[in-house]
This record gives C-alpha cells, sequence and structure tokens, in this order.
C-alpha cells in the first residue's frame, strides 16, 4: 500500500467534509483559483452537484480567474467595443439613439480617453510633435501630450460653437477662427503648460458634443460647422474631429510608448469616404493657388456641372476599403468609370496616414497606373487634407 500524503491523494478519495451553504458558498472564490485544500474542494465539488444557484455562479468565476490570469495583452480591438454597443442596442434600443455619423467620434474620443486614464502624471508631459503637409512640404508643430489634448479641446470647440455649446476657448482672443489660430492662442494663453487636468474639460466636451447630437434625432446632420476659411455639414465635421482624435491619440500613445490600433472597420471606412469627397474641392483649390503655367494634374478639360469628366479610381484595400472616382477637372463634375485616366491603389489605413501629413505623397506605398500628373495631384491633394 503506497504511503503518499495526504495532501497528495486523489480528490476523489477524500471524504467531503460536511458544511452548511454559507459556507460553501463563500469558499467558491477560492475552489475558482484552486486554494481549498483538497477536503474543502471535494466538498464544493459535492454540493455544486446539489446546488444550483452554485452551480451557475462556479463558471463565472472560473471565467474570471481565467481573464485576470490570461498572459496576453488585456488591450481591448477598437471593434469589440463596437459589437459589444451593438448587441446590447438589440437586446435594448436607446431611448435617444447616437446618429450613426455621429458614432465614430463617440467611439474615438472612448478609445483616446482609455488609453489617457492609464498614463502617469509625467507622461502628460513627454515630447509630442504634431504634423502635417503645407505648401509641398512636411510642417511640424512641438507640443506635449497634454498639449495635444488641449488642441483636440479647442478645435472640437468649433462644433460646439455650431451646437450653441461653450466654446472652451472663452474669453481668449484668437487671431484668426480657424484650427491653428485657436490652437496657438489657447497654448500662449496658458501661464503653465497644459497638464492632465485638460483631460476633464476635454472629455465633458465630447460627451456633450455626442448628447446634444443625439438629442437633435439626427436632424442637426446638416448644420454649418465653421473652421474659418472653410466648413463642413456636421455630419462630416464630427467625422472629421473622429478621424483627427484618432491620429493624434497614435501620436499619443508613440509618445508614452503605447500600442493603439487604427478604428473599427465600419468606422474606418467612414473617415476615407468624408476624405475621398473632399478630394475635388481640394484639387480645385490647388489649381487657384498655382503660379502660372500648367495646372497641376495636367491639362484640365471643361466639363459642365453635374456631367462626367476625367477621373481617377481610387481603389482602398483592407479594413474599411472601397472604391472612389474622384472627378479630376471640377469639384462639380461626376466621376465616371468610362473617363477614367488613372487607377491608385493603397491600404486603408497608409491612404488615412497620408491625409494626416504622416506620409509624403511620393513616400506613399500606392500601385499606380494611368496619367502620372493625374496620379501625383491626387496624392498632393490627400496630403494636404492635413492641418495643424
Amino acid at each position: 500500500m503506497s504511503d503518499m500524503s495526504a495532501a497528495e491523494t486523489p480528490a476523489r478519495d477524500i471524504p467531503p467534509l460536511v458544511l452548511e451553504h454559507r459556507v460553501l458558498r463563500s469558499l467558491l472564490g477560492a475552489w475558482a483559483l484552486a486554494a481549498c485544500s483538497p477536503e474543502e474542494a471535494a466538498a464544493v465539488d459535492a454540493h455544486l452537484g446539489e446546488c444550483a444557484a452554485c452551480a451557475e455562479e462556479a463558471p463565472r468565476l472560473r471565467a474570471a480567474v481565467e481573464l485576470l490570469q490570461r498572459p496576453d495583452s488585456l488591450d481591448l480591438k477598437p471593434s469589440l467595443r463596437t459589437r459589444v454597443l451593438a448587441d446590447c442596442l438589440q437586446r435594448r434600443p436607446p431611448r435617444i439613439p447616437v446618429p450613426e455619423w455621429a458614432a465614430p467620434y463617440d467611439a474615438e474620443t472612448a478609445r483616446l480617453d482609455a488609453l489617457l486614464q492609464d498614463i502617469g502624471d509625467a507622461e502628460w508631459h513627454a515630447p509630442v510633435r504634431l504634423r502635417w503637409f503645407a505648401a509641398g512640404e512636411t510642417a511640424s508643430r512641438r507640443t506635449t501630450v497634454a498639449g495635444a489634448v488641449a488642441h483636440l479641446l479647442v478645435v472640437d470647440g468649433l462644433v460646439a460653437v455650431a451646437l450653441g455649446l461653450p466654446d472652451p476657448l472663452g474669453e481668449i482672443p484668437a487671431a484668426a477662427p480657424g484650427p491653428a489660430s485657436r490652437t496657438e492662442a489657447y497654448w500662449r494663453a496658458s501661464h503653465l503648460p497644459p497638464t492632465r487636468a485638460v483631460r476633464a474639460p476635454w472629455r465633458a466636451q465630447s460627451h456633450d458634443l455626442v448628447r446634444t447630437a443625439s438629442f437633435t434625432g439626427g436632424s442637426a446632420g446638416g448644420l454649418p460647422v465653421s473652421y474659418g476659411d472653410w466648413a463642413l455639414p456636421l455630419h462630416d465635421a464630427l467625422l472629421d474631429r473622429a478621424f483627427e482624435c484618432w491620429v493624434h491619440a497614435e501620436d499619443i500613445a508613440e509618445a508614452v510608448s503605447y500600442p493603439y490600433d487604427p478604428p473599427a472597420p465600419g468606422h474606418l471606412h467612414r473617415m476615407i469616404d468624408l476624405a475621398a469627397r473632399l478630394l475635388p474641392e481640394v484639387l480645385a483649390a490647388r489649381r487657384r493657388s498655382a503660379p502660372a503655367g500648367p495646372p497641376p494634374g495636367g491639362r484640365r478639360h471643361l466639363v459642365a456641372a453635374g456631367a462626367p469628366g476625367r477621373s481617377l479610381k481610387l481603389e482602398i484595400e483592407g479594413a474599411g476599403g472601397g472604391e472612389w472616382l474622384i472627378p479630376l477637372d471640377s469639384p462639380a463634375a461626376v466621376g465616371s468609370a468610362e473617363h477614367e485616366v488613372a487607377h491608385v491603389v493603397l491600404d486603408g489605413v497608409e491612404f488615412c496616414r497620408l491625409a494626416a501629413g504622416r506620409v509624403r505623397p511620393e513616400e506613399a506605398a500606392a500601385g499606380q497606373t494611368g496619367d502620372r500628373a493625374a496620379i501625383r495631384d491626387v496624392l498632393c491633394a490627400a496630403a494636404g487634407l492635413s492641418r495643424l
């Protein structure tokens, strides 16, 4: 007969203890952690075969323990929040739903806020370089993590003003009404460098923007939001703000050495679609500002408003991808497959980084066929969407 110690005896050979229900229920946590003695574990095992309430609780505790002990990262994928919310809303629709066009902004501000919650006090002063593409060159502005959040606060304030909410700039005078001037004015007016204290007003404002848009029932989507020299309807302005929130969240994540994923595919597609829809206007602006001589993109063809004209096919691969026909000769023209003169293929995230000024046009990893001048013009126009 073996001289195996009691601690090594298999649980099935140990007679269960006789314990009260309240005691056995209190042991469930230790049982899930495998921290019970063999006698206690045997008692709990026997009890689970008899008590439905404890038998229902035990698997949940075991599942929680597995999550706590996972060796891989607990960072959640951007699509998980979207899937969870969609499932919840199918079960219980919200009394006041968030408009679809506001959902990307809601998601991106929530993701950035989760990142900001995890960083320490010192990391709020980590250097961040904001970059954009202007006049054919890469421009940049040095700030900190807190300064980048302050930038988001005051530019989101343009949407707040359009919705009748308080302007975070307050009484601070800006040289011009655009994003860059507002940001510089806010930074200059700060007696001390921004700290983590900027997180609270930024987050409160983002909640107010989504809440106010939701209370309109989605009917305010066409409300114009002025950026100074140009304007966007509210549904596009919140997409623009979602895009910039993601871009600067990546800047912040890079500064504090934190991984950060692109937006959920559906939201990324909306951002790419906005950029594609803005390209004809940017192309026209490039031509107006060009010096005398051949216009950018080669010779223009006169096209009547609403008529098909020369077009570039923009094909975006990967998450959020799709195809867009970009009219080349006039913003009022209609993109036409029959009049296609060039074809560009880009990865979705690569295209967004081009539009954010993080990739120069000549560095974009693009598949290109057709009119080289038109391709160069469209890639430069995409980079020209970026700004401080």
